[in-house]
């Protein structure tokens, strides 16, 4: 009975994960299909509080421990589209929070190195992770704004916090032709997403749209 309760769960889970990818992420645009079949595979109900559970697969933003939160799984989603990944790249998120949004990157990509500056969440998401098998993760207790240049360079930094300009360190640790997917702006509330490209020693930009993130603080960041 038990087991047979379990699996009718995890059916139920695994029912709704493809609904909020259907009716959240593909019907709006995304047609990725790598990302895609990400979103439908990493169980997002592991990543949230037990009292946010039936709420996992809501489009919205969560609350997570530490007055943080998990993304809107659309934006997850866009995010990570935008970040063109092929599967072979070296990546840098910068606020891990729960884990969600590096167990997605490490699907899509060869290895991930995620950073959080809250120690608590730190061992939060190394403990889930690790017991979720996403084994090409490497999770930092660090100033986000600094990168992680022991891990560098990047093909690809993903910026899931809003910053009031381009911190500089993540330039010296992209790779050429390396993506830079970041919200800046100058309110703490809505930010605009951009995408760089470093091309030739040269950084283009292209205005990805209006999202709304948690400041990113640090040294090149919002004050703590």
């Amino acid at each position: 009975m038990h087991d047979s309760s379990v699996n009718q769960n995890s059916d139920l889970r695994q029912k709704a994960r493809e609904r909020m990818v259907e009716n959240q992420i593909r019907k709006r645009g995304i047609s990725d299909s790598r990302v895609l079949d990400a979103m439908r595979r990493v169980p997002r109900e592991e990543f949230v509080s037990h009292e946010s559970k039936d709420f996992a697969f809501d489009d919205c933003a969560l609350p997570i421990n530490c007055s943080q939160t998990i993304s809107q799984p659309y934006t997850v989603a866009y995010m990570c589209a935008a970040a063109q990944l092929s599967g072979n790249e070296n990546v840098l998120e910068v606020g891990c929070g729960s884990g969600y949004g590096a167990a997605v990157l490490s699907l899509l990509a060869r290895e991930v190195h995620t950073v959080e500056r809250i120690p608590e969440l730190v061992q939060q998401a190394k403990e889930r992770l690790q017991r979720l098998g996403y084994s090409n993760v490497h999770v930092y207790t660090s100033d986000g704004t600094l990168g992680v240049p022991e891990a560098a360079p990047f093909d690809v930094i993903i910026v899931t916090a809003g910053a009031e300009s381009l911190p500089d360190p993540y330039l010296t640790q992209l790779k050429e032709g390396g993506r830079i997917i970041i919200p800046i702006g100058t309110e703490f509330t809505g930010q605009t997403m951009y995408r760089f490209t470093l091309k030739n020693g040269k950084l283009s930009e292209e205005n990805l749209g209006a999202f709304s993130f948690v400041p990113l603080i640090g040294e090149f960041g919002w004050p703590g």
